[in-house]
């Protein structure tokens, strides 16, 4: 490390400690997409115990396709590359996410989303899980929809 200060023309000068390795246009600092540890229905996120498991994928869902109700026992990222996904949480609300939109899903909080465009939605769908933790749980028949907070899964936008 070498000690240097910002002089706000993106070069270090004398005074802040910077690594030298650092370029002078930091490929780190994109446009943010999200940045937030809190989802819509106000859950804090947390993560599973255990061994990381992190999987990504790309998931589709056809004009008038739904999720099922579901909730995700790992906390579980969403960007909308293409079309919208309304998701209703129930007594908590439903809600619209657009292409260009992160999407921080509820946890323990039973959702079901629905494509209510009329172009398939495609989304990067980012499970930040552990070995053994599921990522997505279906509802049971005889849990009510609107009884935010009972479970935890998302498949709005994918599955395990």
């Amino acid at each position: 490390m070498t000690k240097a200060k910002d002089s706000g023309s993106g070069r270090a000068e004398a005074g802040h400690l910077t690594p030298a390795s650092k370029p002078a246009i930091d490929v780190h600092d994109g446009v943010p997409l999200l940045d937030s540890g809190v989802n819509f229905v106000g859950e804090q996120v947390s993560y599973p115990k255990g061994k990381a498991r992190i999987k990504s994928m790309l998931a589709t869902m056809a004009p008038g396709q739904k999720t099922g109700w579901h909730k995700h026992g790992v906390p579980t990222y969403g960007y909308i590359l293409e079309g919208q996904i309304t998701v209703d949480y129930g007594d908590a609300g439903k809600t619209t996410y657009h292409a260009g939109e992160g999407v921080l899903e509820a946890m323990d909080y039973w959702h079901e989303g629905i494509n209510d465009g009329d172009i398939p939605a495609r989304v990067v769908v980012v499970f930040m899980g552990a070995e053994g933790a599921e990522n997505v749980i279906y509802k049971p028949d005889s849990v009510p929809s609107n009884c935010g907070g009972v479970g935890a899964a998302d498949p709005d936008f994918g599955a395990q």
